[in-house]
């Protein structure tokens, strides 16, 4: 049986290598003021051949991202980024933008229709297909016959066009992305990747009539849906003719990648060799929830439920700063920490990842003090801890804690 590709998203150099090395096959990736997640760090242009080289050295493909909205003064800019792009070799360009699909078909890059562009039907499918997009990331609102559907007619008909479906991340309450009110109320604009999620917030009624009067809207969030999670249901999104499964999440940080990517690449190496089971599914989901999330839902895939609002974060596990990496003794492969607030002790769950460094997570077994076993180092204090994992200077310590949700 042929796998979907697993798709992950790398905001960061960070989140990148993360994903790298916990399973991903490809990524997906935006450079400064061109994307659709402009709150992420994201890359350079002048890095894109970087990336791209160590992509590729790890036998990994690279999507660029250039699906936002752009303006006539931004033509000049774009030329310049597709060209980039061209030159380091991306594997695709994602898009929606006629004009980027237009310089990027000049330049001979391949080309995947954005989700933006809201493809819900097979009659637009082939549209796209037809202009020569090799892939196209169906809407969010398509259920799982839909898309079935489209894959049956596109072989039917000989399309060369793929499949991309989200199977993870966030979920927005406007369709497929497409929403004023971060613009309208905080001038910063979701279609140009700049949304600062008003939706998120729990608000409060005010009694026109009476401005003393007011209440806060109950448990929910009314604007927030819960995050797509599809784990239980893998095999179903695999039995659909998908050909790329997506991991939403260039915003977020890199224990979210890891943990997002590895437990998808285990869910699908476990349908691969017949071994995936519900209760396999419910441990992964188990491991879903520790990271950052808003509670979880399978979004359209099933039919949208009346249980998909949030009531606020949902993460079991909460990480707390508590100090950097001073020196990495690679021989020995410990790191020495300087304790900046928060104690830590023998026993103590703590993640470590820094501006280049992936995300690691490890259980501390034994720290010493100037070479003498303690069972803390206290804030002001430097220790040495044993590590599974690469580390360098400058990167960051946190504790892991159950956050009691």
């Amino acid at each position: 049986m042929k796998m979907p590709e697993l798709l992950a998203p790398a905001g960061n150099w960070s989140c990148l290598k993360t994903a790298v090395i916990n399973g991903a096959d490809a990524v997906y990736f935006g450079v400064k003021g061109m994307n659709m997640r402009d709150s992420a760090d994201n890359f350079e242009v002048s890095e894109i051949p970087v990336v791209m080289r160590y992509l590729h050295e790890n036998g990994r493909k690279g999507y660029l991202t250039l699906n936002t909205v752009y303006y006539n003064r931004e033509l000049k800019k774009l030329e310049k980024v597709v060209s980039a792009a061209k030159n380091a070799g991306v594997d695709a360009v994602i898009c929606w933008d006629m004009a980027v699909m237009n310089l990027a078909e000049k330049a001979g890059l391949c080309v995947h229709i954005s989700t933006q562009a809201g493809v819900s039907n097979y009659g637009a499918f082939k549209f796209y297909a037809k202009l020569g997009a090799k892939r196209i990331i169906l809407a969010r609102e398509c259920s799982l016959s839909d898309i079935n559907e489209i894959h049956l007619m596109a072989g039917a008909d000989g399309l060369d066009c793929e499949i991309e479906a989200f199977i993870h991340g966030a979920m927005c309450v406007s369709v497929s992305g497409r929403c004023f009110l971060s613009a309208s109320t905080f001038k910063k604009s979701a279609n140009r990747g700049q949304c600062v999620q008003p939706c998120r917030r729990l608000y409060r009624i005010t009694d026109v009539e009476d401005d003393e009067n007011s209440y806060v809207l109950g448990k929910d969030f009314v604007l927030s849906p819960k995050d797509l999670c599809t784990i239980e249901i893998l095999p179903e999104l695999v039995g659909a003719g998908i050909n790329s499964f997506k991991i939403e999440g260039r915003s977020r940080p890199p224990e979210y990648v890891k943990t997002a990517v590895s437990c998808y690449r285990s869910a699908l190496n476990a349908i691969k060799d017949g071994s995936f089971t519900p209760e396999y599914a419910k441990k992964l989901k188990s491991e879903l929830s520790k990271a950052y999330n808003r509670g979880f839902s399978t979004g359209f895939y099933e039919g949208m439920d009346d249980d998909w609002i949030s009531t606020g974060p949902k993460s079991k596990e909460l990480k707390v700063y508590c100090g950097d990496v001073v020196n990495y003794y690679k021989k020995i492969n410990v790191a020495e920490f300087f304790i900046r607030s928060e104690k830590i002790c023998v026993g103590d769950k703590i993640l470590v990842y820094g501006k280049t460094t992936p995300a690691g997570y490890s259980a501390v077994e034994e720290i010493q003090i100037e070479h003498n076993p303690v069972d803390f180092a206290d804030k002001g204090q430097r220790c040495g801890i044993k590590l599974p994992f690469f580390a360098r200077p400058g990167d960051k310590l946190f504790l892991v804690r159950d956050s009691g949700r």
